[in-house]
């Protein structure tokens, strides 16, 4: 007999899962911009790569202080709600921007991007534990993996968009307003603000888990969860770290001017990034989400590995190889980590959403060792935080069987 194929989505969940989706867009556009913004300052107002690298610091560190105040909020009033609020900060912090151009200050746009920052955590708190349940727990991986997907179109497109504002072909610099994007970002997060709050999204509950004595599980009893909660913080800062420097580091090895590694970092690297997660989430639908992860895993080991051996051009196709690689890793560690966690799903999601926190962490690490040795050296820090991620992964693995 043949087996059914279990769908993707619920058929009761389409629409939210549709709407749910344009929120993944509209963040990755968020995390992307500031790839280019740390080359733009660095420029503009002649700062190290370290100082520059705070860029990434302040928004993420938004993450570490919202996450557990954010999954309170959300456990308490719902998802939707959680998704609004998320909106709204997003949006106002967008808006911050122009007078920040107007006074052309490098703290206020810290601020700004602090307040970003805030509404990111809220969105993802909601939106990636949210997405899980919409269906069977055999495609929660391979669902949010979908989802996700859309984070890397909005990945491709900031890269583009501001590069060609903020630099010039002759590789320098255009005096082109920062603000501007970030003005027609913050407009459209508000009216995306006003369509959530008028639609209803069906609250998922769970019942409360107990051992054989009654008493309710300890979420950090939950080995996985704990374990996942490091690796993120892992992947966090190879991931952010890379994107904070692919312009640097082309730029040092003079292969190409600033506004070429803009574009190449967008249809080359986030290009590989986005495909990455939809072939990752059609083969999860046939492969488990674990070994998935662990032979992407050792892939990212090991093209991280070209980088630091500095072998030329074979480290750039290495470094573009690896976006492909990481693709899955956030959300199939995120769902694996959520895996059976039931009443915890929520406030779990919160401590998960604290590990973005790891694009503070690295990228000034990156910055310093960028600033005193070969910029080629700094890809030990991504190469670290991939080689935690294998192990996550393999431990997975063994906890599978």
């Amino acid at each position: 007999m043949k087996e059914r194929r279990i769908a993707l989505v619920d058929r009761q969940y389409l629409l939210p899962f549709v709407l749910l989706t344009s929120l993944f867009f509209l963040w990755g556009f968020a995390h992307a911009i500031l790839d280019v913004l740390n080359k733009h300052f660095q420029e503009l107002l002649a700062i190290t790569k370290t100082h520059s690298a705070l860029i990434q610091a302040t928004m993420y560190m938004g993450y570490f202080i919202m996450a557990v105040p954010a999954g309170l909020f959300i456990t308490r009033f719902g998802y939707r709600k959680g998704v609004v609020s998320g909106l709204l900060l997003y949006g106002i912090g967008s808006l911050l921007f122009i007078p920040g151009q107007y006074w052309m200050s490098f703290d206020f746009f810290l601020f700004s991007l602090f307040v970003i920052g805030c509404g990111l955590v809220f969105l993802e708190t909601a939106a990636n534990p949210y997405v899980t349940e919409l269906g069977a727990k055999e495609t929660a991986a391979s669902r949010l993996n979908f989802a996700q997907s859309f984070n890397g179109l909005g990945c491709i497109f900031a890269p583009i968009l501001t590069g060609f504002l903020l630099f010039s072909d002759d590789n320098g610099m255009r005096s082109g307003n920062v603000a501007l994007p970030y003005t027609v970002m913050g407009v459209i997060v508000l009216l995306v603000a006003v369509i959530f709050s008028r639609v209803r999204l069906p609250e998922i509950r769970h019942e409360v888990e107990v051992d054989d004595s009654g008493r309710a599980v300890s979420l950090w009893s939950h080995r996985l969860f704990v374990f996942g909660l490091v690796a993120l913080f892992f992947y966090e800062i190879s991931e952010i770290s890379i994107n904070s420097f692919f312009i640097n580091y082309v730029t040092d090895k003079e292969w190409m001017n600033a506004r070429d590694a803009s574009v190449i970092l967008s249809f080359g690297g986030l290009g590989l990034f986005m495909v990455g997660r939809f072939v990752g989430s059609w083969i999860m639908g046939r492969v488990r989400a674990e070994k998935m992860l662990f032979w992407c895993a050792t892939g990212t080991v090991a093209t991280t590995l070209l980088v630091l051996l500095d072998v030329g051009y074979f480290s750039l196709s290495a470094l573009l190889c690896g976006y492909a690689f990481e693709a899955i890793m956030f959300p199939t560690i995120f769902a694996l980590s959520l895996k059976g966690l039931g009443s915890h799903t929520k406030r779990a999601s919160s401590f998960l959403m604290m590990t973005p926190v790891g694009g503070a962490v690295g990228p000034l690490l990156m910055g310093w060792v960028g600033d005193h040795m070969a910029m080629h050296w700094a890809f030990v820090i991504p190469f670290v935080g991939y080689v935690v991620v294998w192990t996550f992964a393999r431990y997975a693995l063994v906890c599978r069987k």
